[in-house]
């Protein structure tokens, strides 16, 4: 019973450290400013893209972000319209379709 009672202690001490003490960064992301994520332009709308958020496709070995499944499947229909006016993205280009 001695046993169970120093495993049970030990858990909860270990629980507590790796939630609110040395190993609480790892798992609620406290680390410094310099080392943000990474955005996208969508190149069908221009809308900014986190790398973990929306569609990513990978096209001619570079790999583009999409706001939406409605962009990812305009980019799909044409992709050459998109990837040739990437950098060049004027105000217009930049509404949804509906």
């Amino acid at each position: 019973m001695e046993s169970l009672f120093s495993f049970l202690l030990f858990a909860g001490i270990f629980y507590l450290m790796m939630r609110f003490g040395c190993g609480a960064h790892m798992t609620h992301g406290h680390h410094d400013k310099k080392s943000a994520k990474n955005s996208f332009i969508d190149p069908v709308c221009g809308h900014e893209v986190e790398e973990d958020k929306g569609y990513g496709k990978l096209e001619e070995g570079h790999l583009y972000r999409f706001c939406s499944r409605e962009c990812l499947d305009r980019f799909d229909r044409e992709p050459g319209k998109f990837i040739d006016k990437q950098h060049a993205i004027t105000p217009k280009d930049n509404e949804h379709e509906t």
